[in-house]
């Protein structure tokens, strides 16, 4: 009974160990891929088309303002007032008729003077592979920058890279260190998810008929 307790012990510990490798190879290949791609400096950027402007909550838990959100609406601002690129699409969580990511972003967009028929909505980006697939099965676009903080695009843009996407990333403001802890330690699972996704195939929760962008 002893040695099958040792046994089953050692399993445990180098399935622990291997996971932990994993998650570290993970995060660290998707930032050393994705590292030419991203920036906070718009000059540095090409010029495209569109850009995916990648939902979260406008307020957080507590009621306060989320700050992810508003420095992602920042810089889509400026990204677009730059003249780099035509349009935004608008991809969040939309799964309840009191939660709407897209439309809270829309909003947001047209009252820093966006003008309505630049910003075209995704209803159905639930996640991150959700919103860069469906730009392109749905959307028609094979070439975009991607708006989100850092981490994020990290993660974005390996993402749509790996599905025959021209992409790049524009870093938003970060959060304070301490109030994105634990998001921060969440992106870490979420990058060795990627993994996963990109073995199995897997494919937005939903598609739709294609929507032609001018």
């Amino acid at each position: 009974m002893k040695k099958l307790i040792k046994n089953t012990l050692k399993i445990f510990l180098l399935l622990l160990v291997a996971g932990i490798i994993f998650i570290a190879f993970a995060n660290y290949n998707i930032k050393k891929q994705s590292a030419p791609y991203i920036s906070d400096n718009l000059s540095v950027l090409p010029s495209t088309k569109t850009a995916i402007l990648l939902g979260t909550s406008k307020t957080l838990n507590s009621g306060m303002p989320n700050a992810y959100f508003y420095n992602r609406i920042q810089s889509a601002i400026d990204l677009y007032k730059s003249g780099k690129i035509q349009y935004i699409i608008v991809s969040g969580d939309n799964s309840t008729a009191d939660y709407n990511e897209p439309e809270d972003m829309q909003l947001a967009l047209m009252k820093y003077g966006i003008p309505q028929d630049k910003i075209i909505l995704d209803h159905a980006g639930f996640r991150t592979l959700d919103s860069v697939i469906r730009a392109k099965e749905i959307f028609g676009q094979t070439r975009f920058i991607i708006i989100s903080q850092k981490f994020h695009n990290e993660r974005a843009v390996f993402l749509a890279r790996k599905n025959g996407i021209e992409a790049y990333g524009y870093n938003a403001n970060d959060v304070n260190k301490y109030a994105g802890l634990k998001t921060n330690l969440r992106e870490y699972l979420a990058k060795t998810k990627v993994y996963w996704d990109l073995l199995f195939g897997v494919q937005p929760k939903f598609g739709g008929e294609k929507i032609v962008i001018p």
